[in-house]
């Protein structure tokens, strides 16, 4: 059934009196960016906003940054909304992450003040080092997510979606190692790793015709040499490879490797390829997304269900989806096409006015649609049958 409308207003006041330390959490939090494992202040200044409101909150419970607080009834349905607050390197909050902790501190605040009269428990979870570090799949690993009937969060973006894609992924490193030799006197007697290490980039972009839609595959050299009068002795490079599923996941993994593999051998060296495990495709749950698109509506945003315009990136949000069932859904805080996330533009909007009722917006419908998930077992269940089919 649907949502109280009393329930619904209630939930929107919670927010609106919390607006002005919502938005000084997201303000403090984009002015002192902090990398992955490493956002102390970020998740000190969460803790103490929700320790002000009397709730108890749990640090360090996978990660020395990870938090969770919690309210309502425990034994019944339980709903997680999830904060994100750590940074990138050099360009700080360019993917909005302090608007994102913002919300979920916001929702959670909002449905803790009316759990009560729904039933079941509300979960907020503090998620670090979403930026390369998958925090959340050693939160996973941890049992954090264990006992939930669904997880939540919305992304910053430059159009509202209801449900995108997220690539799963990798990351590949590669060292080529070959022999040092005078570049002017005596070339012959070198065998290049930087060549080596060229090649692989040039084969690469050679076998894109053979990629799916959706495959990424992109790189940069994290070592070129040694001096300019040496035939490099040492060089390496670092790929990204993302698809949309793990299978082709792991199809052009092994075409990546095999390119490494046949340039090395053209030069005469040798490469040692070590692999780090990224994130998993995102499976959105589209009963939970219609009903957070319904709230959105009524708070006058007017979501795409879906856009196949716009290009996907890869989140550890996708390996919660496939242990629990999850939405992640994206709110413009730009104009369409006007920036994108990992840009400056980008940065400059996550601290301006319209990125900051964003946040609250998103706090509103977020808060909304968990706690209509906690008094609704009927879409509990359709949540669920939608998961399990999806999973099976």
């Amino acid at each position: 059934m649907p949502l109280d409308p009393k329930i619904a207003k209630d939930v929107d006041v919670a927010v609106e009196q919390e607006s002005a330390a919502l938005t000084r959490l997201a303000s403090d939090i984009h002015q002192n960016p902090e990398l992955r494992f490493e956002e102390h202040k970020a998740a000190a200044w969460i803790s103490e906003l929700l320790a002000a409101r009397g709730f108890q909150v749990e640090r360090g419970l996978a990660l020395p940054t990870d938090l969770r607080a919690s309210h309502g009834r425990a034994g019944g349905a339980r709903v997680a909304i999830l904060a994100e607050y750590d940074a990138l390197p050099d360009i700080g909050h360019a993917c909005g992450h302090n608007l994102i902790a913002a919300a979920g501190v916001g929702a959670f605040l909002a449905a803790a003040s009316v759990v009560d009269r729904t039933g079941g428990e509300v979960v907020l979870l503090g998620t670090p080092a979403e930026e390369g570090g998958g925090g959340k799949i050693k939160m996973i690993k941890a049992g954090l997510f264990e006992g939930l009937d669904a997880a939540m969060m919305f992304h910053p973006f430059d159009r509202d979606i209801l449900a995108h894609p997220a690539l799963a992924s990798l990351w590949l490193a590669m060292k080529f190692r070959g022999t040092p030799s005078h570049a002017a006197a005596a070339p012959h007697e070198g065998k290049s790793a930087l060549t080596a290490c060229l090649d692989t980039f040039r084969l690469i972009d050679g076998q894109r015709v053979h990629f799916r839609d959706g495959v990424r595959v992109h790189g940069f050299v994290t070592n070129g040499g040694q001096a300019v009068n040496i035939i490099p002795e040492l060089a390496a490079c670092e790929f990204s490879v993302r698809a949309r599923d793990a299978a082709e996941l792991a199809r052009v993994r092994g075409i990546v490797e095999r390119c490494a593999k046949g340039a090395a051998m053209a030069s005469d060296v040798s490469v040692e390829i070590t692999v780090r495990e990224g994130y998993r495709d995102m499976r959105n749950n589209m009963e939970l997304a219609r009903a957070f698109g319904a709230h959105l509506e009524s708070l006058g945003r007017h979501p795409h269900e879906q856009d196949a315009r716009v290009g996907a990136g890869s989140t550890d949000m996708g390996d919660v989806s496939h242990v629990v069932p999850s939405i992640h859904p994206y709110l413009a805080i730009v104009d369409e096409n006007e920036a994108l996330c990992h840009e400056h533009r980008f940065a400059e909007a996550a601290i301006q006015d319209r990125g900051l009722q964003t946040a609250l917006s998103a706090a509103k419908a977020l808060a909304r649609t968990a706690v209509e998930l906690l008094a609704d077992a009927e879409l509990r269940a359709r949540v669920r049958d939608e998961w399990q089919r999806a999973s099976s």
